[in-house]
């Protein structure tokens, strides 16, 4: 298999040994322009944290990992997005839950999982997009988001009840930050863990 690179999106399509009309950000254009959708959205959710975290753009996101990002200070990071308006027709906005289960490390090398069940991750990052206007809203815009830092700990001691996190729940143990302060606060809540 070749070496996967970063693309430009300037890579045409080719047929019979001839580039044809396509290029690959008309794929891209064509399948992630609904940045609200929830698989969308969750990639979205990482690439937002990961430049906040000051994560290195040029590795390629590597889904195989048992966690989302790491940060140069080595800290495992897991991204959970959510939001209040979806792609498709509501009557109301969405309840904001964020999965809080426990999983089991894939190993990539051996083509297989670990027995131990665990929270993979140091430090979790849920980011909500809070806005609720589907006419004005937009996913590029930051300030319609608000992140919430938890560490490890704070996930099993809600894993020990419930395997998802509501936004109330989030609001107990833990205050939304702005995307300016999403390393700053990542970086303090993982050194808190180190010193207990």
């Amino acid at each position: 298999m070749a070496k996967i690179t970063l693309k430009t999106g300037k890579e045409r399509f080719h047929y019979n040994g001839k580039a044809i009309h396509y290029q690959l950000r008309d794929f891209w254009q064509w399948s992630v322009s609904d940045l609200v959708s929830n698989i969308t959205r969750g990639k979205l959710a990482e690439f937002i944290v990961a430049t906040a975290l000051q994560v290195d753009l040029k590795e390629l996101r590597n889904e195989w990992l048992s966690y989302d990002l790491l940060t140069p200070q080595g800290i495992k990071v897991e991204v959970k997005s959510a939001s209040f308006i979806q792609s498709w027709e509501q009557k109301k906005i969405s309840t904001a839950i964020f999965s809080a289960k426990q999983t089991k490390y894939w190993n990539s090398q051996l083509n297989s999982f670990d027995t131990t069940i665990k929270f993979q991750a140091d430090i979790y990052v849920c980011c909500l997009l809070k806005h609720l206007d589907r006419s004005t809203i937009d996913p590029l815009n930051l300030d319609q988001w608000e992140f919430y830092i938890l560490s490890a700990r704070d996930m099993y001691n809600f894993n020990k009840r419930i395997v998802a996190l509501t936004l109330k729940s989030l609001k107990k143990i833990t205050t939304a930050v702005g995307y300016d302060k999403i390393r700053s606060s990542v970086i303090d809540t993982y050194n808190g863990e180190k010193n207990i």
